[in-house]
């Protein structure tokens, strides 16, 4: 009973260290801790449980339960606040969405829990890291893909961000595991020092060589000259946005607006800035905002849906610049479930809901970028920012790789939470992996400029309506992480942990009794 509270409560500390509800930070010390404290339970039930392997599932199933529901609880505003779904059928989806989640790492805690009994701190430890990662990459994979919150996002401050540009968020999640797991051994599993010298070693020379790197981005390849942008932040209601006679023209003025007024050499509208396809809105509206930049000196990015029935519908970016032979166009290729696209047997749930849902259908994986006074500027939509490895197939050709990301968002549905907070980690996670700064224009927040170092030089306070104004400088060069997931994507990482994972298990099995 003891240790499954523990459990729980490690789960809820590793949901804070991502982004606490006070200042919105991540906390890399205190995903640490989380860690570290589930490694010692999971230990400890390794070396006393006959029936370890239950207890391990059980121990790692609601430490990520816990982990999880805590770190996407504002998924219940979405379905209940602006869905309309019974408060208790909402709190339902999302527990069940964390446990189903959580079962990834349940396997995990019980595999570690089975081949740890017989290892020594050093070598369990790697075994955690990598079951660690392995459930980290599954979550972020399969059935979609949803890995909202991964460990290695709580560092975009820390010690591990050094990593980012090499290994990116799971290798850095691995290391973080590591850490954490050697700790917890240590403390739990007396060893001989000079067993255990060779791992501190290691560990310190891990920390110290993030500590020792300097800022990178400076002189990772400047693409053209320093851009203004201005980038636009309607704070529609989220519970009008999609109604005709209130949040539609709402928009359709403001944002109609400031598109024709800016001076900016780059504007960029959100996603969805127009809620409607361009030939429902009014008459002369689209012909007009053509128009405007159509003359030299200025481009705008917005987001509106496009399509036709016969066709599919598709949630997209549309590029306006002078010269055009045609419309830049980038569409949304991964979509939201439930959201954008309703998985099989699911819609019955959907039509509990009353939401503007829909399937759309989605645009390939590498699309080009929106080219502009010598940038070029990549696209993302809402929360495909999360799957870094997939912005990385932009960069298999470096003469055509992004100088700059831009990503379109409207996380409205989930007022004002940490999720907005959250969203804006994980941009800033994708710019030090990459060395590309970011341009994030939102509905409601964060409307933010990141710098290729992935710091925030500008942004808007949520929940306000404006237009931000700054710079951004592009970059030509390209990361190791880049170079390699653009490649063969993350495959290598599933195969060092797969690897490592193995290891462990033949170890232990030569050291039975």
């Amino acid at each position: 009973m003891i240790a499954a509270l523990i459990a729980l409560a490690a789960g809820a500390l590793h949901a804070l260290a991502l982004a606490d509800p006070w200042t919105g930070q991540a906390h890399g010390w205190l995903q640490g801790l989380s860690l570290a404290l589930l490694v010692a339970v999971l230990a400890h039930a390794a070396d006393t449980d006959p029936a370890r392997w239950r207890r391990g599932l059980a121990l790692g199933w609601l430490y990520a339960l816990a982990w999880l529901a805590g770190t996407f609880w504002w998924l219940f505003i979405s379905m209940h606040t602006y869905g309309g779904l019974n408060a208790a059928l909402a709190v339902a989806a999302v527990l069940a969405l964390a446990g189903l989640l959580a079962l990834y790492y349940g396997v995990a805690g019980a595999l570690f829990v089975r081949w740890a009994q017989r290892a020594r701190p050093a070598a369990a430890a790697l075994l955690f890291a990598a079951l660690w990662t392995l459930a980290e990459l599954a979550r972020g994979r399969w059935f979609t893909g949803f890995p909202w919150g991964a460990g290695g996002y709580a560092h975009v401050d820390g010690v591990l961000a050094a990593y980012a540009r090499w290994v990116g968020v799971y290798g850095m999640g691995f290391a973080a595991a590591w850490l954490a797991a050697l700790a917890a051994l240590l403390l739990v599993r007396a060893a001989p020092l000079r067993r255990l010298a060779p791992s501190l070693v290691c560990a310190a020379a891990v920390l110290a060589w993030g500590v020792a790197q300097p800022p990178r981005g400076v002189d990772a390849g400047p693409a053209g000259p320093r851009m203004a942008v201005a980038l636009l932040q309607g704070n529609i209601p989220q519970d009008e946005k999609f109604i005709p006679g209130t949040g539609v023209v709402d928009s359709l003025r403001w944002y109609g607006q400031q598109l024709q007024d800016n001076t900016a050499p780059l504007v960029v509208a959100p996603e969805t800035a127009l809620p409607l396809l361009p030939r429902q809105l009014p008459g002369g509206y689209w012909d007009a905002l053509r128009a405007r930049y159509a003359r030299p000196g200025q481009a705008a990015l917005l987001g509106v849906p496009l399509g036709d029935l016969e066709a599919g519908y598709t949630n997209s970016a549309v590029g306006l610049a002078p010269g055009q032979q045609a419309l830049y166009r980038y569409d949304k290729h991964h979509l939201v479930p439930f959201g954008e696209f309703i998985p099989p047997l699911f819609r019955w749930f959907v039509r509990l809901m009353d939401i503007p849902l829909g399937d759309f259908t989605a645009g390939a994986v590498n699309q080009p970028s929106f080219e502009w006074q010598g940038q070029r500027l990549a696209p993302n939509i809402c929360y495909e920012d999360l799957f870094g490895e997939e912005l990385a197939a932009r960069f298999a050709d470096p003469a055509s790789a992004p100088t700059a990301f831009v990503n379109l968002s409207n996380i409205g549905w989930f007022g004002d939470t940490v999720a907005i907070d959250q969203h804006l980690a994980i941009s800033r996670l994708r710019a030090l992996e990459f060395e590309r700064p970011v341009l994030r224009a939102t509905n409601t927040g964060a409307t933010a400029i990141i710098d290729a170092q992935g710091r925030v030089t500008h942004q808007l306070p949520r929940l306000t309506r404006g237009v931000l104004h700054g710079f951004f400088e592009g970059r030509s060069a390209i990361t190791p992480y880049a170079a390699w997931v653009s490649r063969w994507g993350l495959g290598p990482l599933w195969a060092l942990a797969a690897l490592v994972a193995a290891g462990a298990a033949w170890r232990a099995g030569r050291r039975a009794p």
